[in-house]
């Protein structure tokens, strides 16, 4: 099997006191067990990177550990699935065409790259925003 991690489930997978922690943690503990085949998009290594070192949690996490929480608990285990510049056109292009605006081209492009990695299920805690940019799509969307 081969399961695409959203951003929304690494983040709580590695921070122990985020409210969705004891949900998430089981899928990477599975993938780090080579129970499935775990990808990422490119872009999440900098959004992970991002929310991690401006997340509100005490004791803050700095950016050396965002870092090292990455190098060692994503990065081993894990496909990172680069998307071309005529993919992020097809995929500026699809949200136009479905009148979809803002932030959802960020969702839109990590389920490009699940897509493009054949995934058979992406999993994430935002569910419906990604159903609805590919209602059709042929992937399972699932929540931990």
């Amino acid at each position: 099997m081969k399961v695409f991690f959203d951003t929304s489930v690494l983040v709580a997978a590695l921070v122990q006191p985020h409210p969705m922690h004891g949900r998430a943690l089981p899928w990477l503990k599975k993938a780090k067990a080579g129970e499935f085949d775990m990808a990422i998009a490119e872009h999440t290594l900098a959004e992970l990177y991002a929310v991690l070192t401006t997340l509100q949690v005490s004791p803050r996490i700095m950016p050396a550990m965002a870092l090292r929480l990455i190098h060692e608990s994503v990065e081993p285990f894990s496909s990172v699935i680069a998307l071309s510049p005529s993919d992020y056109l097809a995929v500026v292009r699809h949200v136009s065409e479905h009148n979809l605006s803002g932030g959802v081209i960020y969702d839109a492009l990590i389920l490009k790259s699940a897509l493009k990695f054949k995934a058979d299920r992406l999993i994430t805690f935002n569910v419906s925003d990604f159903k609805r940019i590919w209602p059709d799509a042929d992937i399972q969307i699932i929540s931990p």
